[in-house]
């Protein structure tokens, strides 16, 4: 029986929050959905975990749907790049069940609360999905489940803006879903197969089409418009900041690096390296959208008045050094980007949470308002210190390692301008960052304060946050096992495909 069931941990790990969306509707009490979510994404940590090991020792899991052998079934295939990604997933998934039971409560009438909790399911189950999957339609099925998803979960914000919010996203988002899906189709149609490994097989032969570059580009866009690569990003600032709190560190801390995660499983495994960057200037491309946004982004970060839409700019700046790595097509700047996006994912998920423990107490997020919460609050403002620090970058931090990791491999590939945009952004990193910690411990704490809650946040808020900034330190201080990870999944993508 237990042989069984780590058989069908590939499926299982999709199947569990999927099945418990559902559950958490028909219970219809806030508790028991909360209840019914922390345990589907507790569990659904635990399988990635194990699946993690499983692939770290064979090298690739794979399963197939209804015994139907691939390439004609639908086939799940989790690797040492999709594990981490999936680990990563998974995690802050679990660690926003426990922040989201008072958090959303502060924010969302109890009446709703139970719907909260199914959409965050099924956007979990979208996103694992997304990341296991070995089938380019069902990944963009599975992309459309999250983002419908995240449509709904941003549109219940308590201000009036979250409605407007969740239709940009929405616009944007369709018409990254239909770019992503005319590719699909253009390939299909020169391939006769959806099967990711079978189309690596097929593709080369058909290179030289006008469809095949056609379809690479398609689904670049869509994939970038998911990813908010500038100039793709409107959608991004505005979804972030007025979503629920806990759904911005969720959302945030996944759903990006998701969409990276899948933008380059076709470009790496699919098409191949040396087609896209080789025979098509598709590298050059990317680096240069990477460098506009590292830059555009930070500069927006340091004029922002409100601290998650300042967060949220910086996501756009992040994104840009992510996908500078593995625009380098080299093992060293995949493996940099890929530890850049799970650490970014753990940076921003843990800035976002302390934000939000901030405006469970003050009912507000602009910087003027966090005013003195560094002596009211100081666990919660610690927090977001060393979750600053780790986003600019200094030593014994995540951010560290990964920014370090993404300067060698700049430097190994002679690209000394990227290097030099990528000094000039962590440093003004430091400004942003610098801005909301300077109203944290040098202003005066508001006349108004005897009118908002006293004290630090519930524990369950403080255990989440404090958790990933855990991660944080220790990846910053050993991350030779990160590093090796990510080494051996840059190996497997750099060699994948054609």
């Amino acid at each position: 029986m237990i042989t069984a069931f780590f058989n069908q941990m590939p499926v299982l790990v999709v199947v569990v929050p999927l099945l418990a969306a559902p559950l958490c509707v028909l219970a219809h009490r806030a508790f028991a959905a909360w209840l019914i979510y922390c345990l589907a994404s507790w569990a659904a940590f635990a399988m990635a975990f194990l699946l993690f090991v499983e692939a770290k020792i064979a090298g690739q899991v794979s399963y197939a749907v209804g015994n139907w052998a691939p390439p004609f079934g639908i086939e799940l295939v989790i690797d040492t790049y999709s594990a981490l990604v999936l680990l990563l997933v998974t995690g802050v998934a679990a660690l926003t069940g426990l922040y989201a039971r008072k958090s959303i409560a502060s924010e969302i009438a109890i009446e709703r609360e139970y719907l909260v909790f199914a959409l965050m399911l099924l956007c979990l189950a979208g996103l694992v999905g997304i990341t296991v999957t070995g089938d380019a339609f069902n990944l963009f099925v599975f992309l459309e489940i999250s983002s419908l998803s995240s449509y709904a979960l941003i549109a219940m914000g308590p201000k009036r803006r979250a409605l407007l919010s969740s239709f940009q996203y929405l616009i944007m988002g369709t018409v990254g879903g239909t770019f992503l899906l005319i590719g699909i189709g253009l390939i299909f149609m020169m391939t006769g197969t959806l099967n990711m490994a079978d189309l690596a097989d097929r593709l080369p032969e058909v290179y030289a089409t006008r469809t095949v570059q056609a379809g690479l580009a398609f689904i670049v866009v869509g994939l970038s418009l998911k990813a908010a690569l500038m100039p793709a990003h409107i959608w991004l600032p505005n979804a972030y900041t007025y979503a629920p709190s806990a759904i911005s560190a969720f959302i945030a801390a996944t759903a990006t690096k998701v969409a990276v995660y899948a933008l380059f499983r076709f470009v790496f495994t699919v098409f191949g390296a040396g087609y896209a960057f080789g025979t098509l200037p598709l590298g050059i491309v990317l680096l240069a959208l990477a460098a506009v946004s590292m830059i555009a982004g930070s500069l927006a970060s340091i004029f922002q008045t409100d601290v998650k839409r300042l967060l949220a700019w910086s996501s756009v700046a992040q994104m840009g050094y992510i996908v500078a790595g593995f625009a380098l097509a080299t093992p060293a700047g995949v493996s940099a980007g890929l530890v850049h996006l799970l650490n970014h994912g753990l940076i921003k998920g843990a800035l976002f949470m302390a934000v939000g423990a901030m405006v469970w107490r003050v009912r507000a997020s602009s910087i003027n308002d966090l005013a003195g919460l560094g002596r009211a609050m100081p666990l919660t403002s610690a927090a977001f210190v060393v979750g600053g620090l780790s986003l600019i970058g200094v030593p014994a931090t995540a951010g560290f390692i990964s920014k370090w990791a993404l300067m060698s491999a700049l430097f190994d590939a002679q690209h000394y301008g990227v290097m030099a945009l990528l000094l000039v952004a962590s440093l003004l990193s430091i400004i942003y960052v610098g801005r909301v910690i300077e109203a944290l411990y040098f202003r005066p704490l508001p006349d108004d304060v005897s009118h908002h809650k006293h004290g630090e946040a519930p524990l369950g808020m403080q255990v989440a946050t404090w958790a990933l900034i855990a991660i944080n330190i220790v990846i910053g201080v050993h991350a030779t096992p990160e590093l090796e990870a990510a080494a051996r999944a840059a190996a497997t993508l750099v060699g994948g495909g054609a």
